[in-house]
């Protein structure tokens, strides 16, 4: 095996060891992110999903999939992502955030701005933000009814991946509390 091999390979084992010390650290806090995705959309609400870096990549994925579908057929769910740039998010929020949305940002870990979910909070948003690096500034800013996500880990490329499983689970824990269990 070559050296380029060997390390091909222990990204992969890296990124299953975060996986796997992750999911119990994070099943409470994605449960409740998922409380917080229903309680928006079952009360005539939206989700605007946002994000920095990785996260911005991410945000139209995860509005996707709520307003499309995941893993099986239902009907659409109001979810939108905001513009990448900051400025730009930050006016959709404030043209279009009412009380009893959801913000999603997802931050990369990479520097992250504060002036979305400070938007939001002016709009009486609930917000969820999904972190890694830098988390605790996060923890800081959100009020008692927020949820944070935070992934354990320094490296953007491991927490983006997390994130995107995080994303899985919550549409797929949205879809079962909507419609029951399917088979797969």
């Amino acid at each position: 095996m070559t050296m380029v091999e060997q390390r091909i390979q222990q990204q992969f084992f890296d990124s299953a060891d975060l996986k796997y010390q992750a999911a119990e650290l994070l099943a409470r806090p994605i449960a409740e992110a998922t409380a917080a995705l229903l309680a928006a959309l079952t009360n005539g609400g939206k989700v605007m999903a946002a994000g920095s870096g990785a996260g911005a990549a991410l945000a139209p994925h995860m509005a996707r999939l709520l307003a499309g579908r995941f893993e099986r057929e239902r009907p659409p769910l109001a979810a939108m992502a905001l513009p990448a740039h900051g400025a730009e998010a930050v006016l959709q929020v404030r043209a279009l955030g009412l009380p009893g949305d959801v913000l999603l940002y997802i931050d990369d870990g990479e520097g992250h701005s504060t002036a979305v979910i400070s938007a939001a909070q002016a709009k009486d948003m609930t917000i969820v933000v999904l972190a890694g690096r830098g988390s605790q500034a996060f923890g800081e800013l959100l009020a008692e009814t927020d949820v944070l996500v935070p992934v354990p880990h320094e490296r953007a490329a491991r927490v983006a991946e997390v994130q995107l499983l995080i994303l899985h689970c919550l549409c797929d824990a949205v879809d079962f509390q909507l419609m029951g269990e399917q088979n797969l």
